[in-house]
């Protein structure tokens, strides 16, 4: 998922200390401090790091090495940095419990509980999926094709619950990582959205990339990529929606972007407008001091990966598995049907 409107990093050849990344500044952004300016659109950076790279003649505008933080950054600038890179420590084997639904030597399918992350990063190296699994797979990691992410197929989100496949071994992971590719891998997600959709089925296709003003936030954007959604209203409650979605892309976020886009954000989301009154009710005062509470009880998006389809790597057999709802999803929903 990467071009450079979307700010990706271009990582330089992995026995270098730093990573290059190019920036092409879009054309009507408006002047920042390049310091200011790259700490927001870099990942895992700062202020500091930048303002180190530049002193260490690091950084170049439109060709031009840069000798001052203050440069206002403006659009059609051409920006290329050189970022140390941080040292990722050894991922640690944890004795964390996993909820199973089906191992083989190939493939393990999960319920993934939501709060878990999948894999570590530079800020949190523990409590992932990834150091469950080492510690209940022996030699996952010399099996894998990646060493940081051992077994990993595909992603959900950290506060997004449900199915997931991991792989066994090396050949399990290519034959698995191309049915996710060529969309023959089929997921189901329910979710719980704001209001109530015109149509019980919708087909949502626009472009997806990542926002211009905040890195770590998706956007529907004509310098995006295509994204396609499906969707089916399975229960209609007072200001709220039960939905299944049907996956035909596997963009960063999509179906949180999908739904606000349409707007039916997915409930309890912070990051796309599921934390704010998306309906209108005539008991507005009672209806926004309950939902509030539901809230409360909800600190995520109310978005669970139910079922999971594919064939499996040595057999060819085709195997799905169902997770049903979370405790959380199944309280909220009681209570709107409450209300």
């Amino acid at each position: 998922m990467s071009d450079a409107e979307e700010i990706i990093p271009t990582e330089a050849d992995a026995s270098e200390p730093f990573r290059t990344i190019v920036l092409d500044v879009p054309k009507g952004e408006t002047p920042e401090r390049i310091d200011q300016y790259l700490a927001r659109m870099i990942a895992n950076t700062s202020r500091s790091k930048v303002q180190d790279a530049i002193a260490a003649d690091a950084v170049t505008i439109n060709g031009i090495v840069l000798d001052r933080p203050s440069y206002k950054v403006k659009g059609g600038d051409l920006i290329e940095v050189r970022i140390p890179k941080a040292k990722r420590p050894d991922t640690a084997a944890e004795a964390i419990p996993l909820v199973i639904l089906f191992e083989d030597d190939d493939l393990i399918v999960l319920n993934k509980a939501a709060g878990m992350i999948v894999h570590p990063t530079l800020a949190t190296n523990t409590g992932t999926l990834v150091n469950a699994l080492l510690h209940h797979i022996d030699n996952l990691k010399d099996d894998a094709l990646d060493s940081d992410r051992p077994g990993i197929v595909h992603r959900l989100d950290k506060d997004t619950s449900g199915l997931m496949v991991v792989a066994k071994n090396e050949r399990a992971h290519r034959n698995l990582a191309k049915q996710f590719f060529d969309h023959t891998a089929h997921r189901v997600y329910h979710a719980i959205c704001w209001g109530n959709p015109k149509q019980n089925y919708g087909k949502i296709e626009t472009l997806i990339g990542r926002h211009p003003k905040d890195r770590k936030k998706f956007t529907v954007t004509e310098e995006g990529k295509n994204a396609i959604s499906e969707y089916f209203v399975i229960e209609e409650l007072k200001g709220f929606s039960l939905i299944e979605l049907r996956l035909k892309t596997g963009r960063t976020h999509q179906i949180r972007v999908h739904m606000q886009h349409i707007g039916h954000p997915v409930f309890g989301d912070f990051t796309y407008g599921g934390r704010a009154m998306n309906v209108v009710r005539h008991d507005v005062p009672k209806f926004k001091q309950h939902v509030d509470n539901l809230l409360i009880e909800m600190p995520r998006q109310a978005l669970h990966a139910k079922t999971l389809r594919l064939y499996h790597p040595t057999t060819g057999d085709l195997m799905e598995w169902t997770s049903e709802l979370p405790e959380d999803m199944v309280y909220i929903l009681d209570d709107m049907r409450r209300m």
